[in-house]
């Protein structure tokens, strides 16, 4: 939660804007006589050198935001996950958000995998786990970020690392560590297996493969419905994505 306002973004070549001449008109007289928004968004904003020239860019955080969310978005203690990035920050094991009413204590803590307590349905994706929508959302976000700026803005990866890339590495490291959910270990153990060892022992069910709804943040356990080929099997494009992020 908080990391949506990354995906509000889009690209605007030179051609869709000569068809679109009324938007075009009300763009550039919001840029002419508002000028203050522009330090709340990126709207038509110039090319930094090194980028594609001709592309404009959309977007609802402006390029400092931006930095800032990714700052977050990738720190290992806040939402980057080993196998993708949580649905809220780690961080709220911790410190929880927590509201009294009428005497009564209500909380939303950080809940890597199913619910703790009923509201909700017990359902828990918002609160913690790995939930592929948001996670490929975000990672076509960063490759359309990217298509901008170009090597001119790289991040740390993780935060703090000292590692920087530039945000279509980035996208391609996301896509990898979906991956690994997938991806058998020595042993034949797969993260998505959890405890039980059938999937990796049994011939009969190696070479099963279950799309869960969602998935533990903390070990890759997958939870929830299944077989949740709507969205999780989105981890296709992501076998592409790790090897050809451009």
């Amino acid at each position: 939660m908080g990391l949506l306002p990354l995906i509000a973004v889009d690209l605007l070549n030179e051609e869709v804007l000569a068809r679109l001449p009324n938007f075009t008109r009300r763009m550039h007289w919001l840029m002419n006589n508002r000028p203050d928004l522009q330090t709340q968004v990126s709207m038509s904003a110039p090319c930094p050198e090194g980028a594609h020239h001709h592309l404009r860019l959309l977007a609802i955080p402006s390029k400092d935001r931006l930095l800032r969310l990714l700052a977050l978005m990738l720190d290992e203690n806040e939402f980057l996950s080993p196998f993708g990035i949580r649905s809220l920050s780690k961080r709220h094991a911790e410190s929880p958000c927590v509201v009294q009413v009428n005497g009564s204590e209500f909380r939303v803590a950080y809940e890597p995998a199913e619910s703790e307590c009923n509201m909700f349905g017990g359902n828990s994706n918002w609160r913690g786990p790995v939930w592929f929508p948001l996670n490929f959302l975000l990672i076509e976000s960063l490759l359309t970020y990217d298509q901008f700026y170009g090597p001119s803005l790289t991040v740390e990866f993780p935060t703090r690392s000292g590692n920087h890339l530039r945000l279509r590495e980035v996208a391609r490291e996301l896509a990898k560590r979906l991956l690994r959910l997938f991806t058998a270990e020595q042993s034949g153990h797969r993260p998505w297996h959890g405890p039980y060892t059938i999937y990796s022992k049994d011939p009969r069910w190696q070479d099963l493969q279950l799309f869960h709804e969602y998935f533990h943040a903390e070990t890759g356990k997958g939870l929830g419905a299944s077989h949740q080929t709507g969205w999780t099997s989105l981890i296709t494009r992501c076998i592409e994505i790790a090897h050809h992020p451009g």
